[in-house]
């Protein structure tokens, strides 16, 4: 149990994969480097309770630092490793500071970066995007001055950013190239709601529209320009179009990768024993069905496929059969998400929606495969049991709305 492992990525993942080899006996040298000047850290409280003022960086820490100096973890940070390859005798790493870092195992939990924006005026400032501290800090020091605010993507970061402006009465457009909200997460029935409820909080929400160009002075941001020529007044642009995987130090190892992501099997190995990879880089097998790859971005994923990464790197092998689970909190709404709902045949509404509680129970073949819940815990809780015990409940039974689903699990 002892050696040189290097993890590279300072997020939610890489921290589990340190704290988790500690954990599970662990007692040679722990490396962790990342490209950010910031000990690691949550990401998901930056779009909405830290923008919002009702968090601040001290409280995003994952751990205080005496516990790096009692676990012994080595925490480099402002360091980006730009190469990695073997030796004869081990692994080595180079960071852009010409950094040499040693390792017998290597674990990958780089993330993604924001996709960004590539129309006429994408570079101006005042075009920010919202993936690390630096991002939130960027928009918060602007926010005075803000009065119009762009939000280019209707998915889970740009409505909870929408939602914090126009709790702080900014003028919000929100823009959004598909033809519903959040449609790779949600149902149709959630996305309907979801967009008659920013809209009647005082929202605008353009759906299946393109932004054909941005508009400056002097250099900063002053509109979007749409395809039919008219432009919506901007002080600053929210980019969230969605995320690339950072695999590029996978591609100089030669590891398998798949639409840019590195691809693992259940016990997060990539197609080099020695190597690991676990987080938003990661694609996956389907952890409860196995059945198709798919990649999860979410802090559950981080966390649980981590712990099954620091297993692997140890010898031990333990399939990752977490179910997958989300949630986003938008103004007064809150939404929770268990289970992976694509490729359902059937889903029963449970509630109202015109009262802001409701949930949505997704089918594939007679069996729950997800749920989808707005301010409902209980339906939400009850659901992921179910799912983590291999349960299902009738959908018959599931669509009276006056009987708990807790009562009516089925094996």
């Amino acid at each position: 149990m002892s050696g040189h492992i290097l993890i590279v990525g300072a997020g939610q993942a890489g921290m589990q994969i340190a704290v988790s080899l500690r954990d599970d006996g662990y007692e040679g040298s722990i490396t962790l480097v990342g490209e950010e000047n910031h000990a690691p850290y949550q990401r998901p409280p930056l779009s909405k309770a830290y923008l919002a003022g009702e968090a601040d960086e001290e409280s995003l820490e994952l751990r205080n630092p005496d516990f790096y100096v009692d676990n012994k973890i080595v925490v480099i940070t402002s360091e980006q490793v730009e190469s990695v390859g073997w030796g004869e005798e081990h692994g080595i790493a180079v960071t852009n500071t010409g950094k040499e870092l040693p390792f017998d195992k290597l674990a990958i939990a780089t993330g993604a970066d924001p996709k960004p924006l590539t129309c006429e005026g994408g570079d101006l400032d005042g075009v920010l995007y919202m993936r690390g501290i630096d991002d939130a800090n960027a928009l918060k020091e602007r926010w005075g001055s803000i009065r119009n605010i762009v939000v280019i993507g209707g998915g889970f970061i740009g409505l909870e950013v929408a939602a914090v402006a126009q709790k702080y009465g900014k003028t919000v457009t929100v823009l959004h190239s598909r033809d519903r909200l959040m449609s790779r997460a949600v149902g149709p029935e959630v996305s309907e709601f979801f967009l008659e409820a920013h809209r009647k909080r005082g929202t605008t929400v353009h759906l299946n529209t393109r932004v054909n160009k941005l508009h400056g002075d002097s250099g900063k941001v002053t509109g979007v320009e749409l395809p039919d020529g008219s432009v919506i007044p901007a002080d600053a642009v929210m980019v969230g179009i969605g995320v690339s995987p950072r695999s590029e130090l996978a591609e100089q190892l030669g590891l398998t990768t798949e639409n840019g992501a590195i691809v693992v099997d259940a016990f997060a190995r990539t197609s080099d024993p020695r190597v690991v990879a676990s987080g938003d880089v990661a694609l996956l097998p389907h952890p409860l069905t196995g059945e198709r790859m798919v990649m999860l971005e979410s802090v559950q994923n981080a966390v649980d496929q981590s712990k099954v990464a620091a297993k692997s790197l140890l010898g031990a092998s333990e399939e990752y059969h977490a179910v997958p689970w989300f949630w986003s909190d938008q103004a007064d709404l809150k939404l929770q998400m268990a289970g992976l709902s694509a490729g359902y045949d059937q889903s029963v509404l449970r509630g109202n929606p015109a009262e802001d509680k409701f949930s949505v129970l997704y089918y594939k073949n007679g069996r729950i495969i997800a749920v989808d819940a707005v301010n409902d815990v209980s339906d939400y809780m009850a659901v992921r049991r179910a799912l983590t015990a291999g349960q299902t409940i009738p959908a018959d039974l599931a669509a009276d709305s006056s009987v708990a689903l807790k009562t009516i699990f089925a094996d």
